[in-house]
């Protein structure tokens, strides 16, 4: 698949109506097997103390992975999240949050993806999650 087709496919699952719209998500870039997205701070996003929610983190996490495995399946197949493991490693307080997704394995029905989370914060970058992602392929169609 062309990197062309590639970010337009991540981009319209991005940015369809639900969860990740929602919120903001924003693609940075995408390339077989690899994805970037940001997510700027917004009060809604936020527990008590000012930092973003670790759901929200999460969920970034996530929905990153998810493209990561996408991005290198053959085209018409979809990548659906089957489990995710995160680990907090610092709160993430900044006014952006970057998850940066790669494919480490990607089969014929199961895919998995690393995926790093760092909270920019006056242009400095802290690492505050990372998690790993599983991931069922399903036809587009299916989803």
């Amino acid at each position: 698949m062309a990197y062309d087709a590639i970010r337009e496919l991540v981009e319209r699952v991005t940015y369809a109506p639900g969860y990740t719209s929602a919120v903001g998500t924003r693609v940075e870039s995408a390339e077989p097997g690899r994805v970037v997205m940001s997510l700027a701070k917004s009060d809604n996003l936020l527990q008590a103390n000012g930092f973003f929610h670790g759901g929200i983190v999460a969920g970034l996490a996530d929905h990153s992975g998810g493209g990561a495995v996408t991005t290198a399946m053959p085209p018409g197949r979809f990548a659906v999240t089957i489990n995710l493991q995160v680990s907090f490693l610092a709160p993430a307080k900044g006014e952006k949050l970057i998850a940066r997704a790669r494919a480490i394995q990607v089969g014929s029905t199961i895919g998995v993806a690393h995926v790093e989370v760092a909270s920019l914060a006056d242009g400095i970058e802290t690492p505050c999650a990372v998690a790993v992602v599983t991931l069922r392929g399903v036809d587009l169609s299916a989803q």
